[in-house]
């Protein structure tokens, strides 16, 4: 799981927002190697966010494999998050990827790992990464305790987490829909 630990992204939905951020740093063991890394990006038509954690190119294939079920699916982001997850289960090579992937539209928000898991957070609200505990604590606190928007919100998340998590920087990639 060490390779899994170099990143932070977080996804919410909120006040009818859905909102995906990123940091952008890129570590190779205790090396900072890139402070502008883009790890979340629109897909379908811009209707669905998707973020990962872990190895670049096996996140591209799941980006791939991800908006292939979309299309197939009609834009059905809980049916096409299912099937990927069986495909990735399921296929030899599709099996040996190396990362975790975050995606949300204006209603849902799903964990989809290799292993099978599908996981919809009740409170709309997930993480993953090296600092996603630091940044999904300040996304639940902010969301329960002020006023914020979605987009503020995970921009904030990001930066604390980076405050905390020496694999996170402060440089943080924000998209909404």
């Amino acid at each position: 799981m060490s390779k899994f630990r170099g990143t932070t992204v977080i996804g919410l939905i909120h006040k009818g927002k859905a909102v995906i951020a990123g940091d952008g740093q890129v570590t190779l063991e205790d090396t900072v190697v890139k402070h502008t890394a883009k790890k979340v990006r629109k897909i379908y038509k811009g209707k669905v966010l998707a973020g990962f954690a872990g190895a670049v190119a096996d996140a591209l294939t799941l980006f791939e494999r991800m908006e292939e079920k979309l299309e197939e699916y009609n834009g059905n982001l809980p049916r096409a998050a299912v099937e990927l997850a069986r495909d990735w289960r399921q296929d030899r090579v599709l099996r040996r990827l190396e990362a975790l992937l975050i995606v949300l539209d204006k209603e849902h928000a799903f964990l989809v790992s290799g292993s099978g898991e599908i996981i919809e957070p009740d409170d709309r609200i997930i993480a993953i990464g090296s600092g996603a505990p630091y940044a999904q604590a300040v996304a639940k606190a902010l969301v329960k305790h002020t006023d914020l928007d979605a987009r503020d919100i995970a921009e904030e998340a990001i930066r604390i987490a980076s405050e905390i998590c020496i694999y996170t920087n402060n440089n943080v990639t924000v998209l909404e829909i």
